[in-house]
């Protein structure tokens, strides 16, 4: 199903001339050997682009058209036109060895023989260079060694003559073509599973490159090296047959769409992708806006949501969205040398806007007034789930992904999202942030079907609900403390919170017993306060017949809830004075 969706994004992406043809690929080339008609070195010219990384602009290889390259893992095996100093030039940043020695011998057997016959000044041109040139000399040509360091630093090499590059001549484009040809095949064929049709197998696939954590020379989707995995005696790749044609275009378009920076982002360990079928890039642009909404966004993306509801056309810019487009979003994580899928979903455009948009109104709820966001995004919401002052802020790598699928899906959330906001909020004594409370809000609406939930975006002060009227009154509680001791560092909350929210009836006796003391200090400073209080507690506690014992870990998240509905309104009735 993953590799069937890229292959038609590959085919619409070669329709647009997005995407190189079949025998080519885009390679991050840093420099080009400037040759003579008699293959001599004239110079080495650097192909590097500026481009802006955050806050700096760095130096970064060009990405240029050349024929598909190999795929290597230990052995030696060369590509034409375009590789890196040890099959170009024989030498690496020491010098020659016989290893790199036979790295060369390999780029120059190739060369040789696929350009014996073709015709042209820059066919001729590459033949005389590899015939002639000396790897152990290297260090004699004064254009290699004035720019040693920077050939042999592992970046790919091309061949140019002045400005014109040899694998755009058309005689050498021709003599690949025709190589290629022949060499299809001479492999093992099999009914491809990705196309149903009789075909040769592509016994080793193109890495795929751009997930963070994984290789940097790339990792493969589909591979096999080991006996456990060969079924029935089939090695390699051949037990999960997939033919030439398919491989390269499964591997084309995830590379294409790794390489679109503005429409990935990273969740946890995973890289997430995504794309329309019609492979239309307003598609993209408006799921990344929906899913990780930034504060000048905000407006933009109610908008669409607001459309969808009322069933008016949804549009980015001067572009209607189809609704019905099929829509695909597939997570990848690292594995040494290999990727494992996170998650692949698909379903139309518009029912994953809608996901998106129940998931927001569950999560909506009373904010600070400083707070200008109407929608957490995803990675901020899962950032609420970690320790802010720790090294480390990336979250459980599985959960992560977890949740991104439940939300576009309108599953329920994993567990485990709820309870790290619960361990967290323990861990910080009480500290409960808008986006924790939205979560756990959210989370009992959804999973817990809470029919009420919709009623506690703020304060709710008619329910009757035991553990979220206990999280008001301990709310209330530390006010008074406060108000009593102007200035005091440390509170309930600070020592009694986590006690409070678990196992209410061994606390709130002894916070009953403070609270009395405090209301003496509020009767002699500040009259008002203990008349405001007073009124305030008898309706609290008229709500209580006992205090539990315990309360569940969903008794827990109602508690949360109230003890931050009731702080936010202090801070609304401090706003309106």
């Amino acid at each position: 199903m993953i590799l069937q969706a890229l292959v038609n994004h590959y085919e619409n992406l070669e329709k647009q001339g997005k995407v190189d043809q079949e025998g080519w690929c885009k390679a991050k080339v840093s420099y080009a050997v400037n040759l003579s008609r008699d293959g001599k070195i004239l110079g080495i010219l650097s192909l590097k682009i500026e481009e802006e990384r955050g806050k700096k602009k760095v130096w970064v290889p060009r990405q240029i058209k050349v024929p598909e390259m190999v795929t290597r893992s230990s052995g030696v095996s060369a590509n034409f036109l375009c590789d890196n100093s040890k099959y170009i030039l024989g030498i690496d940043a020491e010098g020659t060895n016989q290893r790199v020695r036979d790295c060369f011998e390999a780029a120059k057997k190739k060369h040789l023989s696929l350009l014996r016959e073709t015709e042209g000044e820059m066919a001729e041109a590459v033949r005389s260079f590899f015939e002639t040139w000396d790897p152990e000399k290297a260090s004699e040509c004064a254009e290699i060694k004035e720019r040693w360091e920077d050939i042999t630093d592992g970046g790919n090499l091309i061949f140019c003559m002045g400005i014109n590059y040899a694998q755009d001549d058309p005689l050498i484009q021709k003599a690949w073509e025709n190589a290629r040809n022949k060499s299809l095949g001479d492999g093992q064929t099999g009914i491809c599973l990705v196309t149903g049709k009789e075909a040769e197998i592509s016994r080793i696939h193109k890495t795929i490159k751009g997930v963070p954590g994984a290789q940097s020379s790339g990792a493969a989707l589909v591979s096999f090296n080991a006996p456990a995995f060969e079924s029935y005696g089939k090695e390699q790749s051949y037990n999960a047959p997939v033919g030439k044609y398919a491989e390269f275009a499964y591997t084309t378009a995830l590379n294409y769409l790794l390489n679109q920076r503005e429409y990935t982002f990273q969740l946890g360990d995973s890289m997430i992708v995504y794309w329309s079928e019609s492979a239309e890039e307003e598609y993209q642009a408006a799921f990344f806006g929906a899913a990780d909404p930034k504060p000048d966004n905000q407006e933009e993306i109610k908008g669409i949501f607001d459309n969808l509801k009322t069933g008016m056309p949804v549009s980015i810019g001067n572009f209607t969205l189809d609704p019905d487009q099929r829509f695909y979003i597939l997570s990848l994580a690292p594995n040494a040398a290999r990727l494992s899928v996170r998650f692949f979903y698909q379903d139309s455009f518009g029912n994953i806007l809608k996901n998106l948009s129940a998931h927001y109104e569950r999560m909506s709820m009373v904010k600070p007034s400083w707070e200008n966001r109407e929608y957490m995004g995803v990675r901020d919401m899962l950032s609420e789930t970690v320790n802010q002052n720790a090294k480390d802020k990336s979250p459980v790598p599985n959960m992560a992904a977890f949740v991104l699928q439940a939300i576009l899906s309108g599953a329920r959330y994993p567990a485990s999202l709820y309870t790290d906001v619960l361990i967290r909020i323990r861990a910080e004594q009480g500290k409960i942030t808008w986006g924790r409370a939205a979560i756990i809000k959210a989370y009992l609406i959804r999973n817990g079907n809470w029919k009420e939930g919709e009623n506690y975006m703020g304060l709710h002060e008619e329910s009757r609900e035991m553990a979220y009227v206990l999280g008001r009154l301990f709310s209330v509680l530390e006010s008074v403390q406060m108000d009593a001791n102007p200035g005091i560092k440390a509170t309930i909350r600070d020592r009694y919170f986590n006690s409070a929210c678990a196992t209410p009836a061994s606390i709130f006796p002894v916070l009953i017993k403070l609270k009395n003391s405090h209301m003496k200090k509020l009767e002699r400073d500040k009259g008002s306060a203990k008349l405001y209080y007073e009124k305030l507690l008898t309706e609290l506690m008229g709500k209580l017949d006992e205090y539990p014992k315990r309360l569940s870990l969903e008794d827990q998240g109602k508690f949360i809830l109230g003890y931050y509905h009731q702080v936010q309104k202090k801070y609304e009735k401090r706003e309106e004075k």
